[in-house]
């Protein structure tokens, strides 16, 4: 068996042909979806994601505008950045790029993004609302796996499902959504002892740890649906995942690239979020309930 790939960068394309067209419904209103993003510090990879965060917007037609400053910035100016952009209404979405440089209380910062504009999904409110499955918006990773579950038509509801990685934006999430579609649903990390054991019983499986190679096909059930979110520079430059993905695609009947796989379905479902917000703003709800947007996924980015 080869598994079939998820191609995370395809399908985000087909979410931007449909975001486009519920733009132009919301220029139609007098509104541009706005999306700000807050950077602080020069980390090399934070520039790179905010510069595909931009593209993004630029692709699926919406406004940007990018909040830059020295990694010695007073923390006082990061929140009256942020305080102004909460009040604006042309702003819908706020991100702020991680990580922040260590002088800064990051947990103070992100939790002063208004509620309604934290696209991210970080926010304790949206995070805390997600156990009942009526948060404002759900974090961007997790919900671009489930769009991608979606769109492949794999089901879930009844399946056993694994997920290694315990983060607050990632795992834990990732996790909640997967309950509230019905999976039965095992947490795990990268301490956990026989973790090949666990592994190997799910049928989907969504790794998420931050360590490369951390599972390999011998850990992998037959046929099982693997998603991979790791994100790794190896010494050499090459990207890779928290999954080797050779041994892996042997036994998986879906699994998903690193490169190409989650990374553009996070940024898709951003400006999802963010359409979604402007959405708000003006009383155009394409979508019916809190509750359907994170039970049925699909709907809720609009694919």
């Amino acid at each position: 068996m080869t598994a079939r790939v998820l191609d995370g960068a395809a399908i985000a394309r087909q979410v931007y042909s449909l975001l486009r067209q519920r733009v132009a419904a919301l220029d139609r209103h007098g509104v541009r979806p706005g999306l700000a993003a807050v950077q602080v510090g020069d980390n090399p990879a934070s520039r790179i994601y905010v510069r595909n965060k931009v593209r993004a917007c630029t692709e699926a037609g919406l406004y940007s505008e990018v909040h830059s400053f020295d990694a010695d910035c007073p923390e006082s100016v990061v929140l009256a950045t942020l305080d102004k952009l909460n009040r604006n209404p042309c702003i819908h979405g706020i991100i702020v790029q991680l990580p922040l440089p260590r002088s800064l209380d990051a947990t103070r910062i992100l939790q002063s993004i208004a509620v309604d504009k934290d696209v991210d999904g970080f926010n304790w409110r949206n995070l805390g609302a997600l156990v009942d499955a009526h948060p404002t918006f759900v974090p961007c990773t997790p919900l671009g796996v489930m769009t991608m579950l979606d769109h492949a038509g794999i089901p879930v509801e009844g399946r056993n499902a694994v997920v290694v990685g315990r983060s607050g934006i990632i795992g834990k999430p990732m996790a909640l959504l997967l309950i509230a579609r019905g999976a039965t649903v095992t947490v795990c990390n990268s301490k956990t002892a026989d973790l090949g054991g666990f592994t190997a019983r799910a049928d989907i499986l969504v790794v998420a740890t931050g360590k490369a190679g951390l599972v390999d096909g011998t850990m992998v059930k037959p046929g099982a649906v693997v998603i991979d979110v790791g994100i790794n520079r190896l010494p050499g430059g090459r990207l890779t995942g928290d999954v080797e993905y050779r041994s892996a695609r042997e036994k998986a009947s879906w699994i998903t690239p690193v490169p190409g796989g989650v990374g553009p379905m996070t940024v898709a479902m951003l400006i999802a979020n963010t359409v979604v917000a402007a959405e708000r703003s003006v009383a155009v709800y394409p979508l019916a309930t809190a509750n359907q947007r994170v039970c049925r996924t699909r709907n809720f980015a609009g694919s």
